[in-house]
């Protein structure tokens, strides 16, 4: 529609420069096209909503110059096609049917005026070919509406259930690990509690069997100390929960993924520095999360772990020699490049104030490099 304006403004200054050459108000069409050009070039700038009021204040400022120019010059009565779809799109449906009908009307006189007599056709077209385009403007502007809504409901109704389902699913482990630690660790706690307590009425009378009470609430001790390791080796991950570490998980998965096509290698480099339990988890998820994403989706024969360990960092390197991918920019949505793999490495380094780094190219194969900073930890 811009392109239409301009187009049709260059057009009708210059039939009129080559209809009536000399003319004394050749200064004034000039100045005044000049003048709705660079009114039109201003539209963007002064206010999105369609409701401002400088935008109003602008379409009024343009509508009064093209009514002037038209009537001095009955040819640039065409731009009014453009402006057409412009009202409608700053105004709202009933004074952009107004405004609609104005310029029509204007139209209908000047190419009236311009044929020097009556003609039907100038006189029914232009309403009807204006009625029909603000018909097909306003029907699509509603049929968006409708698509933005039930898109909004999408969204919303995908986020409320997805919400619903995490709520579940952490209500459920919760009442799975409270009625676990109630059946051990709190029962456990109970039988020391009565022990002890029992110990301390016997301890001047009967030492021999409060010591007894004492060694066995020792050993219930030892009992609730093991449920405790339990609970926290069975939320850690599998392949740390040994005491390996990070470097023999990482090996481990290594030879798990490999095979049916796809060879992976590990390889360490640097000195043992301890990493947090958080650190070792996070990296070995990520290492996971990359090589499920290599296989699915990459089409690699041969993939490549590199864990290095220096003092203030640790840098886990997934590479691999498949298809590649164009890399995503680093805020916005993944969707669709390699899984959902991505924005999960992605969170994980940026939990634990890492970076992650995306090196790859169609047909080039990939390297995604984490590094994370141990100082902060």
């Amino acid at each position: 529609m811009h392109t239409a304006f301009f187009l049709l403004l260059g057009s009708s200054l210059a039939r009129f420069l080559m209809r009536h050459p000399g003319e004394p108000r050749t200064p004034w069409i000039i100045a005044l096209s000049v003048s709705l050009a660079l009114l039109y070039v201003l539209g963007p700038t002064v206010g999105a909503r369609p409701t401002a009021p400088r935008r109003l204040i602008w379409l009024s400022l343009v509508v009064a110059v093209w009514v002037v120019i038209v009537i001095l010059a009955p040819s640039f009565a065409w731009c009014a096609v453009p402006l057409f779809y412009t009202g409608l799109r700053t105004l709202p449906p009933r004074a952009a049917l107004f405004l609609v009908a104005v310029l029509t009307a204007f139209v209908v006189v000047a190419q009236l005026k311009l044929a020097g007599g009556f003609d039907p056709i100038l006189l029914f077209a232009p309403p009807a070919w204006a009625a029909v385009a603000a018909a097909v403007f306003l029907y699509m502007q509603r049929q968006a509406a409708r698509q933005r809504e039930l898109i909004d409901d999408l969204i919303r109704t995908r986020r409320e259930l997805a919400a619903t389902e995490r709520r579940e699913g952490t209500l459920a482990e919760r009442q799975r690990l409270s009625m676990e630690i109630h059946d051990t660790l709190a029962q456990g706690l109970s039988s020391q509690q009565m022990l002890l307590q029992a110990a301390d009425r016997v301890w001047d009378t009967d030492p021999a069997k409060a010591r007894t009470h004492v060694r066995t609430a020792e050993s219930i001790t030892e009992l609730g100390l093991a449920e405790a390791r339990r609970f926290v080796h069975d939320l850690a991950p599998a392949d740390l929960a040994d005491g390996g570490g990070l470097t023999e998980a990482l090996r481990g998965l290594a030879e798990r993924e490999s095979g049916a096509g796809l060879t992976v290698r590990f390889h360490a480099e640097g000195g043992p520095v301890p990493l947090p339990d958080r650190v070792s988890s996070a990296l070995l998820r990520i290492a996971q999360g990359a090589l499920a994403n290599v296989r699915e989706h990459a089409d690699a024969t041969t993939a490549a772990l590199t864990l290095t360990l220096l003092d203030d960092q640790v840098v886990l390197d997934i590479a691999d020699d498949g298809r590649g991918f164009t890399p995503p920019p680093a805020t916005g949505t993944t969707a669709g490049v390699r899984g959902h793999g991505l924005p999960a490495i992605r969170a994980r380094a940026h939990q634990l104030g890492g970076t992650l780094t995306i090196e790859s190219a169609p047909g080039e194969g990939a390297v995604l490099s984490v590094s994370i900073p141990l100082e902060a930890q």
